[in-house]
């Protein structure tokens, strides 16, 4: 077992260059610093570095998810099509659902997320009220087929995954679990010293009630996150509310002017002298999914704003939208690059910030023309205000009163209140305490395990490459041997087997190589205490220790067990205390 943790005899593949294909640092340094090797797109090996840096990941989830009352099962990757039928997702889901047949032709498919089979498995066992609340987890493979993995393990098709089910009596009892959960994740995420933020958040193909994410915070985040710079208030663009002052000028009369070849906000808004706030911006949707799958709508934002799709989704009652063809937007009486909100054949809904605005210009659903002096109150009488628009940096928050700012995040977690969306399909059913039959409510509570590597990575790095917390690092001390004497070898292994008996995770660097390429080397691997033994020293009876990053001092041979044993405690004590 201890061969095993020397340099020479661990699995430790290095690259000197950046590989082409990665975009992110993340990506970038868990490659060359040999945590992972792409096997093809989207799915990655996990080598002995990144397997050390998991199963720690791992054991801070269960400890957490443990103390919480939740308890571990496994189930199946691999889950049966009928299921999926059952719950109505099979074809919902969509494409990055991997189906296929076994060979007696049943159709299954590889588990994205695990709701139908934990249905399955507790409406079976599931008696009586008094077997509730339970709350069961699991730490396992998924895998979804996405159409564009990208950025390593940020987005992999194949990836590791925390997810929890709870199930409940009644929706108080859930809105309880749903809390005990919230307070696990910002626990969890503070052991691990990250800098994160959790956010209000849409439910997606999940569906349910409530949802928050949990954002590491990173420029690299493919998430916008809205968040009030008074107040505790954040969420996801997706569902971010903000306010904004309705623009209005003097009331005029309509007017129709010719704008020739003039179809954009901006271009409009310059040809026109006037504020870009004062356009009405008029995108034409398909609806998908849902009551009205496959009806056209029209949406209509202030110029300055952009439509939020997941927002118009939600205000149409379908599962997502699209934009509308060329023919699609004639159908309607609309002309494209000129379409605006009056006198459509079809469903028209306008943002919030455009109830009472006036002098307003706006598509005249003919070529190369708007109108100007529109009266939302007085010109638009059948359209339906919504918020639709996308929250953007400056916007008033909606709770104080305060500035909204954005921030990019990369999402590790998510919880969600699902209610009945999958026990009432999945006949999830138990006798409550009036003796009668009672549809259990139910919550789901995620973390990305694969993902959060990546993400503490792109959080905590340097030029030189990765630079670990001290709880997550898959070795917590290097050892270097400086030189090929014979005295400087078996002073190292010496020491070796010492921080080894004191429960120290060592890696000692026994290799026959120059001393920067050996100090590259851990500096990229990020190991975050480092212990060097060379002829200099040990001449004096010392050897020098040091952070990695920092200067390095020099200590008896003979302390250096006890010393690095303190600044270990020291450093573990000081990140409790600070929440880094």
């Amino acid at each position: 077992m201890l061969a095993t943790m020397r340099y020479s005899k661990f699995f430790i593949p290095t690259l000197r260059d950046d590989p082409a294909d990665a975009e992110v640092i993340s990506h970038k340094l868990l490659l060359r610093a040999g945590y992972i090797r792409r096997v093809t797109s989207g799915v990655y090996d996990y080598l002995p570095l990144a397997v050390r840096v998991l199963r720690k990941i791992e054991a801070v989830v269960r400890d957490e998810m443990n103390r919480a009352g939740a308890q571990e099962l496994q189930m199946p990757m691999v889950q049966p099509g009928e299921l999926w039928e059952k719950s109505e997702r099979m074809e919902k889901y969509g494409p990055e659902l991997l189906r296929f047949k076994d060979r007696h032709g049943h159709e299954s498919c590889l588990g994205p997320t695990h709701e139908e089979v934990i249905c399955d498995l507790v409406s079976r066992e599931l008696r009586s009220y008094k077997q509730l609340p339970m709350n069961l987890y699991q730490i396992q493979n998924k895998f979804r087929d996405e159409i564009r993995p990208r950025f390593g393990l940020m987005r992999g098709r194949e990836f590791i995954m925390k997810d929890a089910y709870s199930f409940h009596a009644d929706e108080d009892c859930l809105a309880a679990e749903y809390k005990n959960m919230f307070d696990a994740y910002c626990r969890i995420f503070t052991r691990f010293g990250l800098k994160f933020r959790p956010v209000e958040a849409d439910t997606g193909s999940i569906g349910g009630s409530d949802s928050h994410e949990f954002h590491v915070l990173a420029d690299s985040g493919e998430d916008l996150i809205a968040h009030c710079g008074a107040c505790e208030y954040a969420a996801n663009v997706e569902k971010a509310v903000s306010n904004r002052q309705t623009v209005a000028v003097e009331q005029a009369e309509l007017k129709m002017v010719d704008t020739p070849v003039v179809t954009s906000a901006e271009d409009v808004a310059g040809f026109l002298s006037v504020d870009i706030a004062l356009l009405v911006k008029t995108m034409v949707y398909r609806i998908i999914g849902g009551e009205h799958d496959g009806v056209i709508v029209a949406a209509c934002v202030r110029g300055d704003d952009q439509v939020q799709e997941i927002k118009l989704a939600h205000a149409v009652g379908a599962d997502s939208v699209e934009l509308a063809t060329d023919a699609e937007i004639t159908e309607i009486g609309g002309v494209t690059g000129f379409v605006g909100p009056q006198n459509l054949l079809s469903r028209v809904l306008l943002d919030h910030s455009l109830q009472g605005a006036t002098g307003l210009v706006a598509g005249a659903n003919r070529k190369d023309a708007h109108i100007t002096g529109l009266d939302t109150a007085r010109d638009i009488t059948s359209g339906e205000f919504f918020d639709l628009r996308q929250t953007r940096a400056g916007d008033t928050c909606a709770k104080c009163g305060g500035n909204i700012e954005l921030s990019r995040g990369i999402e590790v977690g998510q919880v969600f209140a699902l209610g009945t969306r999958y026990t009432e399909p999945m006949e999830v059913l138990f006798q409550n305490q009036q003796g009668q039959r009672s549809v259990a409510t139910m919550g789901c509570y995620g973390i990305g395990v694969s993902r959060l590597m990546a993400a503490i990575v792109e959080q905590c790095n340097d030029a030189a490459g990765i630079s670990w917390p001290l709880t997550l690092a898959p070795f917590s001390v290097g050892l270097i041997s400086m030189g090929k004497s014979g005295a400087v070898l078996e002073a190292s292994e010496a020491i070796y087997h010492q921080l080894k008996g004191a429960g120290i995770d060592v890696l000692w660097d026994d290799r026959k190589e120059r001393p920067g390429v050996k100090f590259k080397d851990f500096e990229l691997i990020g190991l975050p205490l480092q212990v060097v033994v060379g002829d200099r020293g040990l001449n004096d009876g010392q050897v020098e220790m040091g952070w990695r990053k920092n200067e390095r001092r020099s200590v008896p041979v003979a302390d250096i067990v006890s010393v690095v044993l303190s600044e270990l405690q020291s450093s573990e004590l000081q990140s409790v205390e600070t929440g880094n």
